[in-house]
């Protein structure tokens, strides 16, 4: 996955927003004004930030190199992601998936209908 695959992926979510809420280097996804997913444009190698339930955030810690508690997040519920090759695009897919799903479950019930 490359930045650009990333973007895309991320704008195909439901009512999500691309924004540059942190300077002009670090773009954040949002849905409903909330965000699932950060990058930043002038680190090397590319590297992601996104929202995770606190077991599995530790689990993956655990199973993967390029995984890491999220930089400048807190860091029981968001993880870094190198994106070095070690882990499939599929699975990077998921990962995001799982992001976004948190954010939108914790938003009103109202909010929620309009996303599904």
């Amino acid at each position: 996955m490359n930045i650009e695959s990333f973007q895309a992926y991320c704008l195909t979510k439901k009512g999500v927003t691309e924004e540059l809420p942190f300077g002009p280097e670090t773009i954040a996804y949002k849905v409903a004004g909330k965000v699932f997913a950060l990058t930043t444009l002038d680190r090397t190698p590319f590297s992601i930030n996104l929202k995770c339930d606190p077991e599995k955030a530790t689990q993956l810690r655990e199973e993967h190199d390029c995984v890491l508690p999220g930089y400048h997040m807190n860091k029981k519920h968001w993880n870094t992601v190198i994106i070095d090759g070690s882990v499939k695009d599929a699975v990077l897919r998921e990962w995001i998936d799982h992001s976004y799903d948190l954010v939108v479950q914790s938003l009103p019930g109202k909010v929620r209908e309009q996303l599904v």
